[in-house]
This record gives C-alpha cells, structure tokens and sequence, in this order.
C-alpha cells in the first residue's frame, strides 16, 4: 500500500490534479507514511519530472504552474513533520523579486523547483528593497540568492542589490544569480551577478552547480 499510495501521489503532482495530490498525501499520512519518504520517493521525483518536462518542451508555463501548485499544497502538508525530522537539504537558496516589481510566477515556480530538488528555500515575496536582501542573506546565510525582475524598468534594482553586497563587504560570501523576462545573459554580466537563467529549470541546474561547488 506504501508503494502505491507513494506512486499515486508522484503521478497526481506530475498531472497537476492538485486536490487529487492533496487527498493522496492526507490519506498517506493517515496510514503512517513518513513524510520523508513522501518528499523523497514521490514529490521530489515528481517536480524532477516536470523540469524534464519543461526542459524537453512537452510542459509549458500553465503546466509547469499546475504541478507547482500541486507540490506546494502537498508541501504544506509534510512540513510541520519534516521540521520535525531529520532532513538535511543540499542548501539554503533565498529568493525575491526586487524593489517596485510585484511580480511572482517565475519565482514561484523557481522555488517550488528547488524544494523538490533538496534545497531549503526562503521567499522574500515581492517588491523587497535592496537593504532587506542584504539584512537576510546575514541573517540566513544562504549559498544562492535569487533576484527576480519581470519589468524592464526594475532591472535596475538587480545592480543595486548587487552593488549594496559589494558595499557591504560580503559580497564574496554569497552567489548571486538573476532571471527574469526581460534580463539577459549580457545584463547579469554588467552588474557582476554569478549567474542568469532564462527558465525555472536552469535556475535550480546554477543552484545545484553553485552549491556543489567548493
């Protein structure tokens, strides 16, 4: 029953039948499945399946959107008892959009990505000015920081969080990558980001290489 309640679960965040997903982790939790092998054997398998997806073009943004909303309903389920556990995620990434820029979708999807891939997230939600990125990453510590952009007109918010770090003397302490629609690989270069990518999946690919890094 374990095995099936755990490919049932794998399968619904796949196919994006968020109350389906919902309803398989609560009845898994129920019959004493830990929700570390949920994360583990079913979720994280399953947001690793859709960044194929994604990646191969069979998944597109309404897709991607679908099964993201169906992990982080399952995901708000597990993570009372995965606090309580003994997970150890690969690494801590901090993410939000930047100053004056309301928008989340992208970021959205970047984060629940990574959480099934292993990493611990902290979303700094949208419209955070440059002195609360650096104010958190002291505080956190993360590996990665995330800066999100979807309007032109904010892109340069990106140079001055990146500056601010430079101001700030901790700079070399963390990796700084940027995305966005209108960001490019020749914008991140211009302000000194460590890296761009221009989809969710490319994303978690720098987080990963950045955090397995020495």
């Amino acid at each position: 029953m374990s095995a099936n309640h755990l490919e049932q679960l794998r399968e619904a965040v796949v196919k994006m039948n968020v109350d389906e997903a919902e309803a398989i982790a609560k009845e898994a939790m129920s019959d004493g499945i830990a929700a570390m092998i949920m994360l583990k054997e079913a979720m994280i398998p399953a947001m690793e399946a859709v960044g194929e997806l994604f990646g191969e073009g069979e998944y597109f943004l309404p897709e991607m959107l679908g099964a993201v909303d169906a992990y982080n309903k399952c995901f708000a389920l597990l993570e009372p008892d995965l606090k309580q556990g003994e997970f150890e995620p690969k690494g801590t990434v901090m993410l939000g959009t930047v100053e004056s820029d309301i928008h989340d979708i992208g970021k959205k999807i970047l984060a629940a990505l990574l959480q099934g891939n292993g990493f611990e997230v902290i979303d700094l939600g949208t419209n955070v000015p440059s002195e609360t990125f650096v104010k958190k990453a002291e505080e956190h510590s993360p590996q990665v920081i995330g800066l999100s952009a979807l309007l032109s007109t904010t892109m340069s918010e990106m140079k001055k969080v990146v500056e601010l770090f430079e101001e700030s003397g901790i700079r070399d302490r963390f990796r700084i990558i940027v995305g966005g629609a209108p960001v490019t690989q020749q914008f991140a270069d211009s302000i000194g980001a460590d890296g761009y990518g221009d989809e969710a999946q490319t994303g978690v690919e720098l987080v990963s290489r950045f955090v397995a890094a020495p």
